[in-house]
């Protein structure tokens, strides 16, 4: 499958080299199409990486991952071209966090609104499905670093297109997919990112993950 991704920060990267791995064509899209870390990852990562810019990326893909700060994943879309997107599964990774007052960030949109609803709202004909945003990268692509029965959670409105997405997950080890219902479910797993990050300053370490009891 043709994969691109938007953002070239360690989350697309780490992203990027597992959808590799699984056999994936990969576009790492940024700003420019001469981004110095999308070189190193496409020197890295053998004949199945590439990179452009965001609007390539995002023509690439069969499936496209948003991957970018929150803070300017509309803007980074914008340049991706809603004509790229549309019919397309969108996967947003994005958190709405604002370090602007130093750590703990807080965030720039919760309780009524979420990053993935404006997305969505901004790009409807996207199929915008929001996952993978409650852990750390390295996560996201080796479920087994964290041991024990942890769950991965997903939101969208169109079942197809978090069914596509939902393969991936397993691909990638998930076996605990939590299909929490519509894009509107996304502000509670983008809520859950102060509860994470206080979670690691008290485990000291990031490889630590959520798992529902019931």
């Amino acid at each position: 499958m043709r994969i691109g991704i938007l953002g070239t920060g360690v989350v697309g990267q780490t992203l990027g080299t597992g959808l590799v791995k699984l056999g994936h064509e990969v576009k790492l899209g940024s700003r420019t199409a001469t981004n110095e870390n999308a070189s190193k990852w496409v020197r890295s990562n053998g004949p199945n990486a590439s990179q452009g810019t965001f609007a390539d990326a995002a023509s690439f893909g069969e499936i496209v991952f948003n991957c970018t700060s929150g803070e300017v994943s509309l803007a980074a879309l914008r340049s991706a071209g809603a004509e790229n997107l549309a019919g397309k599964p969108l996967v947003d990774v994005a958190n709405p966090l604002d370090f602007s007052k130093g750590m703990p960030p807080t965030l720039t949109v919760c309780n009524t609104d979420s990053l993935a609803e404006q997305i969505q709202a901004a790009f409807p004909d996207a199929k915008v499905v929001k996952t993978l945003n409650t852990m750390n990268a390295a996560v996201m692509v080796t479920s087994s670093i964290v041991p024990g029965e942890h769950d991965v959670f997903i939101s969208g409105n169109d079942a197809d297109a978090k069914a596509r997405v939902t393969q991936l997950l397993h691909a990638f080890g998930w076996k605990h997919v939590v299909d929490l219902g519509d894009i509107t479910t996304a502000r509670g797993t983008e809520m859950l990112l102060p509860i994470w990050l206080r979670l690691w300053g008290a485990f000291k370490t990031p490889q630590i993950n959520f798992h529902i009891a019931h």
